[in-house]
């Protein structure tokens, strides 16, 4: 990945086996499987391993050139500090606009644009998620029938709400997140809610009065199907309670209609998930390209999972655009660090059996590849986990870097479209927001071939280049934002919600 590199890793489907002669002269003297590392040079024990022109590790061990580099061979380098850092100090590339450039969205009274038009039922608690699972089906086929506009009716169900020390310190992330996601654009400010009556979460406290208007006016209370009421008698009174007050939803979302739009209207989140050793060569240097050109398009991209960015702290802070940004983005590592340390685990226990399969020997190097997702914009902003999204450009939101959690925070931020890379392979996806899948390896492409939207394989292979693929990601996003379905949709997969809570349960 770098001229200072002292391994590089195997590119060819299936491996290589030992006694393979590189086209360096370089005889290997294992069997390397494919994503793995292998020495370039003799390496003499507490070496610096580097990869990404970056110490990823030290050798736990002599290892000599051609040797295959497992991960039991690296030991792990400790935490970059989070003080002396290079605060604002890297200069900012030139990015000329990006003009001309529109989707087909539908525009929101409070300014936001949708790239769905979804009715979203909100929950104020789990314990009602198999009655509003039922209605939604319901919805589904006896309802949307009448309303050709509306695309879905989305069951906003997660595992929160009662059980939970609601006033503790940190306790406000879960409430915040749900609800700013019950205000994600796509839902056209028409969530509703169900609640069973008794929880901790009151409805009053998810959805204050004026959060989202109805009907034009600041001072309506969002409508809500209590189950506990004593008007409702047996299930069917509760799902046809539910089902009347949808419909008069359903009224308001059908009149919506798509209008073309600026790309700067893209509010875009970039994650990854089943990584692997080629994340950070092909699909997440594809995805930092069309970062980059949603950036100069004048969008807003948001990059996050903070123990995937931890060890790259120094490469942030120093692309802040200021150092008050460059001091958000320390706060955060710092609560983090806190916070797991409050748990007994530090940033290590984040890497997975199937990233390690896949190559990735430790969080450093993960770390390194995906970063890179970001591409090379300033950073703007920083967003604390659950808050909502009020600025453009280039913004590290605050998130685990768990998939479903991630992309549930990115959610409640305000995205409108989400661009998920895999190299092991993951059928996740999200119900309020499209997600393009962007496979890593040709092999994953072809095997998983009607889940996979963008195959970025071809850049390791030699047929594509990073600039080629970012492009075609970049044209994807604004026909997937005018309507186009993603292979996640067609098969209607998604993912449940998980709010972040770090709270105690009582």
């Amino acid at each position: 990945m770098h001229d200072n590199d002292n391994v590089a890793i195997v590119v060819n489907d299936g491996g290589l086996t030992s006694g393979t002669v590189l086209e360096s002269g370089l005889v290997l003297k294992d069997g390397v499987p494919q994503g793995h590392k292998v020495a370039l040079a003799d390496l003499k024990e507490n070496d610096p391993i580097r990869r990404y022109n970056v110490t990823i590790g030290f050798a736990a061990r002599d290892i000599p050139a051609g040797s295959w580099i497992s991960e039991a061979l690296v030991k792990m380098p400790e935490a970059r500090a989070l003080d002396d850092l290079p605060i604002a100090n890297a200069p900012a590339p030139h990015m000329a606009p990006l003009e001309g450039y529109t989707f087909q969205g539908y525009r929101n009274p409070d300014g936001s644009v949708g790239t769905r038009n979804l009715l979203a039922i909100t929950t104020t608690v789990q314990c009602v998620a198999g009655v509003v699972e039922h209605a939604a089906r319901r919805i589904r086929t006896e309802l949307l029938p009448k309303y050709p506009n509306v695309e879905d009716v989305v069951a906003l169900e997660h595992s929160y709400g009662c059980g939970v020390a609601i006033d503790a310190p940190d306790g406000v992330i879960p409430i915040r997140t749900l609800r700013n996601i019950s205000l994600n654009p796509n839902f056209g400010g028409q969530a509703m809610i169900v609640s069973l009556g008794c929880e901790k979460l009151q409805p009053q406290r998810l959805l204050p009065r004026g959060v989202i208007p109805i009907k034009g006016s600041l001072d309506a209370d969002v409508p809500v199907v209590c189950l506990q009421d004593a008007a409702h008698v047996g299930f069917e009174s509760m799902i046809q309670s539910i089902m009347a007050q949808a419909e008069e939803h359903l009224k308001v979302l059908d009149q919506r209609r798509r209008e073309t739009v600026p790309a700067s209207e893209l509010v875009v989140g970039v994650q990854c998930g089943g990584s692997d050793a080629f994340s950070g060569v092909t699909a997440n240097p594809a995805v930092g390209y069309a970062t980059d050109l949603l950036v100069r398009a004048g969008a807003a991209v948001m990059f996050s999972e903070t123990t995937e960015v931890r060890d790259g702290i120094d490469q942030l802070t120093s692309r802040a655009v200021s150092p008050e940004v460059a001091e958000a983005m320390i706060r955060e590592m710092a609560w983090y660090d806190e916070y797991l340390k409050r748990g007994g685990v530090d940033r290590s226990a984040n890497t997975t059996p199937g990233n390690k399969k896949g190559g990735l020997s430790n969080i450093v190097e993960k770390a390194m590849g995906s970063i890179v997702k970001s591409g090379s914009a300033p950073i703007a902003g920083v967003l604390p986990p659950g808050e909502k999204l009020k600025q453009k450009g280039l913004i590290y939101a605050a998130t685990p870097a768990s998939d479903f959690i991630c992309g549930t925070l990115q959610a409640a931020a305000g995205m409108n479209l989400h661009i998920f890379t895999t190299g092991r392979g993951t059928p996740y996806g999200l119900a309020p927001v499209p997600v393009i899948k962007v496979a890593t390896r040709d092999d994953l492409a072809r095997r998983w071939h009607d889940l996979m939207d963008v195959n970025a394989g071809r850049i390791a292979s030699g047929e594509a280049s990073i600039a080629d693929v970012g492009w075609e990601l970049f044209h994807l996003m604004l026909d997937v934002a005018s309507g186009k379905k993603t292979w996640a949709e067609h098969h209607r997969l998604h993912n449940a919600l998980v709010l972040f809570n770090p709270a105690p349960i009582t």
